[in-house]
């Protein structure tokens, strides 16, 4: 088959380069489409909860508001794990999902959840609202607001963040994209009313009646319209405040109503803002205003950062003069710099290759042909990454090797040059013919091809086991072995087709007996080959005993050299986690981070800018403390550096300047590398380790002593250790008695405390579109020490005011400051950085010394996560995709060689190549890391490359008559030295721009290619000398086989075994691709098509002309002599009869058309049927299955009871029955649910089994309430044009017929005209004639019929017209009552029924019921259960009947 495309391919070369332009013109439009990214999206799949309660401490945050959420989220179906996060005024919950969950349909769930969790959470807590869909590569553009040189004391803070909320905010949600633009730092802007205590104290008036004063006097209201003459006037009252005069001016309800009390006597108004929870800095001029803009998850980030771009351009001609939006953080700069590495990498390692090539080949149209496939493969790769959805980024496109890619191609090449060469037929000749060049090419290509796919299948087949990593490492690497298969399958078929075709054209036809430079270079490089093998096949033990003691020692300095996850990506940027005392306020924080933006930006002419941002944003994703900031260090390119030359050095230098600021800790690490790490762990460190226990001050005592340890492990730094406790805070303790003495509640006191100090809203002032909050708190006067909180005045109902000291103790103490729970267990983070050390090496000494030194109480225990964790679980799972890809290749070898001797021989070629990639690692001192890990999968396919060269060439030679062993290691090894070479240098040099690389990005590509370029050059080396070696040895005293194999029959073998567990595995499919595989595959279907076809085709036949009669006479005719005599007749029937056969046989075929349609209706209604009934049998097994468990459980404890002598053996009976019942339940719906799927596969004619995968109710959209498009209608009526047509065709029969014929005859003797004539024909007739229908009572017998007819199809439409619409009727009516049923279900009797079972189980543990009692509650509650299934599938029934009754085909 493959000799048949090369074949085709050399002999059409037009039809072969028309699609190699069409491959160009289509690749070219497919860069341009190419999502670009620095790396892979490895953040998990998460929801955020977030919830804002701006007057609550960390405890009841976590009491009132995490823990309900917690519980009501931890059994949604795929969550991984779930965290939670609860401090001051903020709750945060993160839930983590498994990455084959739909982030939609979780969210969904989570919301589902929050509608019930919301009654547990008191109403003036806070509203818990979901975090924007986004990602650790969301964060795609970070701006600040600010204002220009000179205009600073224009707009202060409170009004750039106006601007920020309101003019650029609004536009950028807008942008196609952009998920969140979460607003930082300013103030943001309220009406603020400073109530003076002592004034209202004087006036004998209370805050609250302040309070209901400002919200009784600002609300607008209708008065409907009256009549005046022909036309109405509307009227509207205008009560809004508009400004401060207004709410000044507001009165205030008083005792003695004598002169009227206003706001303005007793408070100060004035514009304000809120309380703060964060701030932004820019460089050392102090507070801005500015925002992150998050990019939806699954966009493409170039494309949404380019229309953020051109947006903030349109934004920046509507700002007011002096105000600047200035960009600080861009993921264009990380974008840029990684791909320009891997556009480097990849130019340079193609310039490498083509000089390989060249010098290899020794032709410069040889090495100029093979490398062409480089960027063809490339453009095929592309479209497919863009059809399977794989970004163009450093992970994908960073680890393509050329010379793998081309492997086949040099091949096929090398060995069209090699008959030129070494057959004897062309060693005389000068040239050969464009024909012999196409036989020559075809014949080597075809021997060789199946080499150079069993080389490319090989490579494809160890980069398979990468697709199964999971987690990070899989989000990593996966698009590598994707795109490294696609290139591969792209050259590939260009072997096939392209090179062959081009050989053929472009190779040259002259043939040049003279050795060349490359020939020479071979002639040599043999020779000297030669003589040293001979040399080593004297001395085999030496050999050995090196290569194992390599081996041993390779093996030993693997298991000493310590690993890491994935080096860190140099983004070009510093993010520094900068921290201050627990308990700083904003100012103490704002000054200690200015100090140390001014140190950075003076002492450091690489900073371009700092940009500081302090606690939480609008959208507090990132819950920073006010004594916690991230500190953006924008750098200029490393080009321009000067105070150091790499990025370690420079943040060792900046750390060390920064301990000039007191009281500040801080820790360097990469903006997008310490949001990952947040998102996936919680926390921003390397390595991070959980303390988990309940007590909060037993977990900070052990967090301490554990940090103590830590210091003391070399390569640690920026030691944090959480601040869970440390708080300040003034606590109130309330003296229930005295309260109660004063008729007072402690809902009133707390009121009266959150106005005071927090402020309440008292509704909205309106500034145009723009809404700003109207606030009543106390005097910043009188907000300022605890005294002010012991003499807060508190009314009384009496009319008195009493200070808050005599009804409760007001103390200042420490409190929690923040509390982190992990799967619903409370925890604290002690996290560190690595420098100059590996992870695993740290965490290893580590773990030893906190065994020693740590000993914790019972309940508690310490995990260790971050990278430490990443690198644990990947390794797990190399451990078995490497074995996978070993065993693979071994296999393969088998199937080819048919041999475990020769098999294993090449497999000597894996040790070997291991022995020079652990060298090569550590000679540059890099530590084992996941990229190195899959460098040696990917060097395990390459290395056995080489051996399969040599080992096939030794069985040629063997085949070919040799029976010295040795000669024909020496001869074989001789002739494949070139290949052997030309492969391994190619692989391995082209690796090398990517090993020496120093570019953004590098550091991930240069442990894989020092991995590769370091074994493949010694597995090379050692494989030319060891394996012929190991061959001599194993042959000596063993008869050799006939090993002459087609090798692409044990490929396709192992093909069709790996792909036969695919083939017979079950796959989830939506119901539209049900539909849409139904549609394709049935066989009912295809069989109306091919009708279609059929009456198609029998339009053509409509002008049936009978035969046309020929006569001929011979005998007395004419006279007594013999005369001849010729005719030719045709009859036709009138014209008419034929354009209206043609037009009966038209609406035939339309009739046929409709039919297809009609099987397509039905096809897809019972595809949907069916579907919804697997669904609903799905269900009904779920709650048994429930039930079982509910009942075994129920059967435990029935049989302790016994044992115990609380109960009766009837109760363990009741408890055995019930369950027994439902697995038997449970047996009948599995089967009845393998009938179904049986059903499913029938109608989609297909060998997957397949899995129902949707929404458990059917959603009818866009129902008309017209019958008339009905597939089923549109045939009668149909049915009725035909009628008419055959009516019409009857009468035309009764047209007359026509008659044409013509004569030619002799005649003898003497004619009419005096003339003497011959035997010879001479004399014509024509004859023209009509045939009358006279006796047509049977033609008009059958037009009445006809007429019959029509009316019996125009009474069968209008009865089924009528029918469909009774029938639509009735459903309609179903369908409402099927739905009123489920809504009922679902707002009553499904939350019944949880109430009904779990209470019943806690009354029968307490023993308040029996167990007769108990169970029949939870059978009620599981037939409730049940009956809703009934009902949601009675509801999908008729709704999928009513869609289908209307639908328009």
């Amino acid at each position: 088959m493959l000799t048949k495309i090369i074949e085709f391919s050399v002999k059409n070369k037009l039809i072969i380069a028309l699609l190699v332009f069409g491959l160009i013109g289509v690749g070219s439009y497919q860069v341009t489409q190419l999502p670009i990214d620095a790396v892979p999206d490895i953040t998990n799949n998460q929801v955020q909860v977030i919830t804002t309660a701006p007057s609550f401490g960390a405890t009841d945050i976590e009491r009132l508001v995490t823990f309900p959420i917690e519980q009501a989220n931890s059994n949604i179906s795929g969550m991984k794990e779930i965290r939670s996060f609860s401090r001051f005024g903020l709750s945060l919950v993160t839930i983590v999902f498994n990455d084959d969950i739909d982030i939609y349909w979780a969210r969904q769930q989570v919301a589902e959840r929050l509608q019930q969790v919301q009654n547990q959470i008191p109403q003036d807590v806070g509203t818990p609202s979901l975090g924007p869909i986004s990602t650790g590569l969301g964060e795609i553009y970070q701006y600040v607001v600010r204002p220009k040189k000179g205009y600073e004391n224009k707009y202060d803070i409170t009004e750039l963040r106006t601007l920020q909320d309101w003019i650029v905010r609004r536009q950028l949600l807008g942008v196609k994209g952009v998920a969140e633009v979460s607003s930082f730092g300013g103030k943001l802007k309220q009406y603020e009313i400073s109530v003076n205590p002592d004034k209202l104290n004087a006036y004998g008036i209370t805050i609250t009646d302040v309070f209901d004063a400002l919200k009784t006097n600002n609300q607008n209201t209708g008065g409907s319209y009256i009549e005046k003459g022909p036309t109405v006037l509307y009227i509207r009252s205008e009560g809004l405040v508009g400004n401060l005069e207004d709410i000044k001016n507001i009165a205030i309800a008083t005792k003695n109503n004598d002169v009227p009390l206003f706001i303005r006597d007793i408070a100060d108004v004035r514009y304000g803002y809120a309380t703060r929870f964060g701030a932004m800095t820019y460089n050392d001029n102090g507070e801005v205003s500015g925002a992150i803009v998050m990019m939806l998850k699954g966009e493409n980030s170039s494309e949404v950062i380019k229309n953020v771009k051109a947006k903030i351009e349109q934004i920046r001609k509507t700002l007011p003069e002096g105000v600047v939006i200035e960009p600080f953080l861009d993921r264009t700069k990380m974008v840029n710099n990684a791909i320009g590495t891997v556009e480097k990498n990849l130019m340079e390692g193609a310039l490498i290759v083509v000089f390989v090539l060249v010098l290899f080949l020794g032709n410069f149209r040889a090495g100029l042909l093979v490398a062409s496939v480089i960027p063809l493969a490339m453009l095929f790769a592309i479209c497919m990454m863009n059809l399977f959805g794989v970004s163009g980024n450093l992970m994908s496109l960073g680890a393509l090797d050329f010379g793998l890619i081309i492997d086949g191609a040099v091949i096929i090449v090398e060995s069209v040059m090699h008959q030129f060469t070494h057959n004897s037929k062309f060693r005389k000749a000068l040239s050969v013919s464009k024909q012999e060049m196409d036989t020559i090419v075809i014949d080597s290509a075809g021997k060789m091809m199946n080499s150079a796919v069993f080389g490319q299948i090989i490579i494809l087949i160890v980069y398979l086991p990468i697709l199964t990593l999971q987690g990070i490492e899989g989000k990593m690497f996966k698009p590598m072995a994707q795109t490294v298969a696609f290139a591969l399958l792209g050259a590939f078929l260009l072997s096939l087709t392209y090179i062959p075709m081009m050989s053929s054209i472009i190779l040259s036809k002259k043939i040049s007996h003279k050795m060349n430079f490359s020939d020479r270079l071979m002639a040599r490089a043999e020779n000297l080959y030669r003589t040293t093998l001979l040399k080593v096949l004297r001395i085999p033990k030496t050999i050995f005993a090196v290569v194992i003691a390599l081996f041993v020692l390779s093996i030993v300095i693997l298991s000493r050299m310590g690993g890491e996850f994935i080096p860190s990506l140099e983004e070009g940027d510093f993010a520094v986690d900068t921290r201050v005392l627990p308990g700083s306020n904003l100012k103490t924080t704002i000054e200690s981070t200015q100090k140390a933006a001014h140190i950075l930006k003076t002492r450091f002419p690489e900073v371009q800018k700092v940009v500081t941002k302090i606690g939480s944003g609008e959208v507090p994703t990132d819950p920073m403390p006010m004594d916690a900031s991230d500190m953006m260090v924008i750098l200029k390119d490393k080009s321009e550096w000067t105070s150091a030359k790499t990025f370690p050095e420079l943040s060792e230098k900046m750390s060390k300047a920064l301990e000039d600021v007191p009281g500040i800790t801080v820790g360097f690490q990469y903006p997008v590398q310490m949001r990952f790490n947040e998102l996936m762990t919680g926390a921003r460190q390397d390595v991070v380790l959980k303390i988990f226990g309940e007590d909060l001050d037993i977990l900070v005592k052990n967090a301490n002593h554990l940090g103590k340890i830590i210091n003391t492990v070399e390569g640690t730094q920026n030691l944090y250790i959480e601040p869970v406790s440390g708080l300040p805070q003034v606590i109130i303790q309330y003296n229930r008695p005295v309260i109660a003495q004063y008729h007072l509640s402690i809902g009133d006191i707390n009121r009266v405390i959150n106005t005071a100090f927090a402020g309440q809203s008292t509704g909205l002032v309106f500034e145009g579109e723009k809404r700003f909050d109207m606030v009543v708190r106390l005097n910043s006067n009188d907000r300022k020490n605890l005294n002010d909180v012991k003499n807060l005045l508190v009314p009384t109902p009496s009319g008195n005011q009493i200070p808050l000291s005599q009804l409760a103790n007001v103390d200042i103490k420490d409190g929690p400051n923040q509390i982190q729970r992990e799967n619903g267990q409370r925890r604290i983070v002690v996290g560190f950085n690595i420098k100059n050390r590996d992870v695993q090496a740290i965490v290893e000494e580590l773990q030893t010394k906190v065994d020693q030194q740590l000993k914790l109480p019972p309940g508690y225990y310490v995990t260790y996560g971050g990278s430490f964790e990443n690198l644990k679980n990947a390794k797990n799972r190399l451990m078995i995709a490497v074995p996978i890809a070993l065993v693979l290749i071994f296999v393969l070898l088998f199937l080819a060689f048919n041999s475990v001797k020769e098999s294993l021989l090449i497999y000597t070629a894996i040790p070997l190549s291991i022995i020079g990639g652990v060298f090569l690692l550590a000679a540059r001192g890099m530590p084992f890391s996941i990229s190195a890990g899959v460098g040696f999968i990917a060097l395990f396919g390459v290395a056995v490359l080489n051996g399969i060269v040599l080992i096939s060439e030794f069985n040629r030679l063997y085949k070919s008559g040799i029976k010295n062993i040795v000669r024909i290691v020496v001869d074989g090894g001789e002739a494949r030295l070139r290949p052997v070479l030309m492969t391994a240098f190619v692989a391995s040099l082209g690796f090398i721009p990517m090993a020496v690389s120093n570019g953004a990005g590098a550091e991930v590509q240069r442990p894989l290619a020092t991995v590769v370029i370091g074994g493949l050059l010694i597995a090379t080396l050692l494989t030319l000398f060891v394996l012929p070696l190991l061959y001599v040895i194993i042959e000596k005293g063993f008869k050799m086989k006939n090993n002459h194999k087609n090798i692409i029959t044990p490929i396709l073998i192992i093909f069709f075994v790996l792909t036969g567990n695919m083939m017979n595995s079950q796959t989830k499919v939506t119901l539209n691709e049900a539909v849409a595989i139904a549609l394709k595959n049935n066989r009912g279907l295809k069989s109306e098509k091919l009708k279609s076809e059929y009456a198609k085709s029998l339009i053509k036949t409509y002008s049936d002309i009978p035969q046309t009669g020929i006569s001929a006479d011979y005998g007395q005719i004419n006279s007594a002599y013999r005369d001849m005599k010729f005719g030719v007749s045709q009859s036709i029937a009138f014209p008419t009869v034929y354009k209206r056969q043609k037009n009966l046989y038209t609406e035939e075929w339309k009739k046929s058309e409709l039919n297809i349609s009609l099987k397509e209706y039905q096809l897809k209604k019972a595809v949907t049927l069916t579907f919804y009934n697997i669904l609903y049998w799905q269900e009904k097994e779920k709650i048994l299955s429930e039930s079982l468990d509910f009942y075994s459980q129920f059967l435990d404890k029935a049989t302790l009871r016994l044992k115990s002598g609380e109960s009766n053996i009837l109760e363990k009976a009741t408890a055995a029955n019930q369950k027994s019942a439902i697995e038997i339940q449970i047996k009948q719906v599995k089967q009845e649910l393998r009938t179904l799927q049986l059903q499913l596969q029938w109608l989609l004619n297909s060998e997957t089994e397949v899995i129902p995968d949707g929404e458990r109710i059917f959603s009818l959209s866009s129902l008309q309430n017209d019958v008339s498009g009905n597939p089923s209608l549109k045939i009668l009526e149909q049915q009725k044009n035909i009628a008419a047509q055959q009516t019409a065709l009857e009468k035309s029969k009764l047209l007359p017929g026509l008659q044409l014929a013509y004569n030619l005859n002799s005649f003898r003797g003497m004619g009419a005209d005096d003339k003497v004539y011959n035997a010879s024909p001479q004399f014509h007739s024509v004859q023209v004639g009509v045939s009358v229908p006279i006796f047509s009572g049977g033609q008009k017998a059958r037009i009445q019929a006809s007429k019959i007819a029509e009316s019996v199809t125009e009474n069968d439409f209008q009865n089924a017209e009528f029918t469909l619409k009774n029938q639509y009727e009735k459903l309609a009516e179903i369908q409402q009552k099927n739905l009123e049923i489920v809504s009922q279900y679902e707002k009553y009797e499904l939350k019944n029924a949880d109430t009904i079972l779990e209470t019943a189980q806690k009354q029968f543990i307490n023993g308040e019921i029996n167990y007769l009692e108990f169970v029949m509650l939870a059978n009620q509650a599981i037939s409730i259960k049940n009956n809703y299934t009934d009902a949601v599938w009675n509801l999908n029934e008729s709704n999928v009947e009513l869609k289908y009754i209307t639908l328009n085909q």
